[in-house]
């Protein structure tokens, strides 16, 4: 089961997900469901099916499990999905 403090252990696709800070101010605000991802990039897909593909590494993530939002630092999630499951984190 997801819970905010084992998220970034798991599975991503198929979360909602806004972007809540971006390096780039246009990325900011962009909102969907995360339909992909690979070791540096989130692929988002908006509203009307248009994708989005946005670096982890440059933007803080808005995660939502049901009612709760989980706030995330690109950074932290960089790196194959896969081995994530294995990596240790300090408290994010």
């Amino acid at each position: 089961m997801r819970t905010p403090e084992n998220l970034v252990r798991h599975e991503l696709i198929g979360l909602k997900v806004k972007v809540a800070e971006s390096a780039n101010r246009k990325n900011v605000g962009i909102s969907g469901k995360v339909v992909d991802e690979t070791r540096n990039i989130i692929v988002i897909e908006k509203t009307g099916g248009k994708e989005v593909k946005l670096a982890k590494k440059h933007n803080v993530f808005v995660f939502s499990l049901g009612k709760q939002k989980v706030r995330i630092e690109g950074g932290i999630l960089i790196g194959r999905p896969e081995d994530r499951i294995k990596k240790k984190f300090k408290k994010w």
